[in-house]
């Protein structure tokens, strides 16, 4: 089954070519992309288009690439082996299993989900390049290797917040994850709001859109923050009126907890309609 979105997934024609080149290839696809683009949401959906179980490995600053495999709990051990518990004789009770052996070991071709593996140590990546080029790894304790009956397809993403070594990306297929266009950002919009009225749509993603541009912003709101915007227009009944309008005192789009999200991005806004208000005295 070839992947092209969703129904409740709008996936571009590109990113399309993208996750269908890397199931081909069977080569991890690292997808990089602003925060709310959609990143995370995908391999949930490529699991669905496939009707794949998915398993996902959220990467934390403090994971270690061994964790994905698996962990030795030797201070378990030895606590048993003080208490007399018979268990120890059997080391593989103190082996628990990590994200890539649950996905090789799958009795079906599962979606594995390395999330934000930017945010773990510079040398994460690369502690998992055997592993993932032969699909297999060696559990020393127990003297077994672990090898995938069928590779599992593999999704990473990146928020770009480090640098990812050169010999991890030659043995990736790359997508940047563009911000919607206005036309796209329709098309999401329908799907999550299939009953929104369309002049509320459009003045909504006008300024959603002219916010976006503003010069100095120190974070620009992302999809996830204009569908929930949405949402909120919806259910406290704010007309289009209300967005067209300009008045200067009114600078601040309303409910703008949802789109700015930290004190020197409203207070910007501030201070843009407190010069909006003095030009026009």
């Amino acid at each position: 089954m070839r992947f092209s979105g969703t129904a409740s997934y709008i996936a571009t024609e590109d990113l399309s070519i993208a996750v269908n080149a890397a199931v081909t290839l069977e080569r991890p696809l690292l997808v990089k992309g602003e925060p709310g683009t959609g990143k995370t949401v995908l391999a949930e959906e490529i699991a669905a288009a496939l009707k794949a179980p998915l398993i996902t490995w959220h990467v934390k600053s403090t994971t270690k690439a061994q964790q994905g495999l698996y962990e030795y709990d030797a201070v378990s051990r030895l606590r048993d082996s003080q208490l007399g518990d018979p268990r120890v004789s059997e080391i593989s009770h103190y082996i628990r299993r990590g994200k890539l052996w649950e996905a090789f070991t799958a009795p079906e071709r599962p979606v594995l989900l390395i999330d934000e593996i930017d945010k773990a140590d510079i040398e994460f990546p690369n502690d998992l390049l055997l592993e993932l080029d032969r699909m297999e790894f060696h559990v020393y304790e127990t003297g077994e290797t672990i090898r995938a009956a069928r590779r599992p397809v593999v999704i990473v993403t990146s928020n770009n917040e480090k640098e990812l070594p050169d010999a991890f990306l030659r043995r990736c297929f790359f997508h940047y994850i563009r911000f919607p266009d206005a036309e796209t950002m329709e098309a999401i919009i329908a799907v999550h709001f299939p009953g929104i009225k369309k002049r509320l749509m459009e003045e909504a993603l006008k300024l959603f859109f002219e916010i976006r541009e503003v010069p100095g912003l120190k974070k620009k709101p992302s999809t996830s923050e204009l569908l929930d915007w949405l949402k909120l227009l919806v259910a406290e009944d704010i007309g289009p009126e209300v967005l067209r309008e300009r008045d200067p005192r009114k600078l601040i789009p309303p409910l703008h907890g949802a789109l700015l999200k930290n004190e020197q991005d409203v207070s910007l806004f501030e201070k843009l309609a407190f010069m909006v208000r003095r030009e026009g005295r």
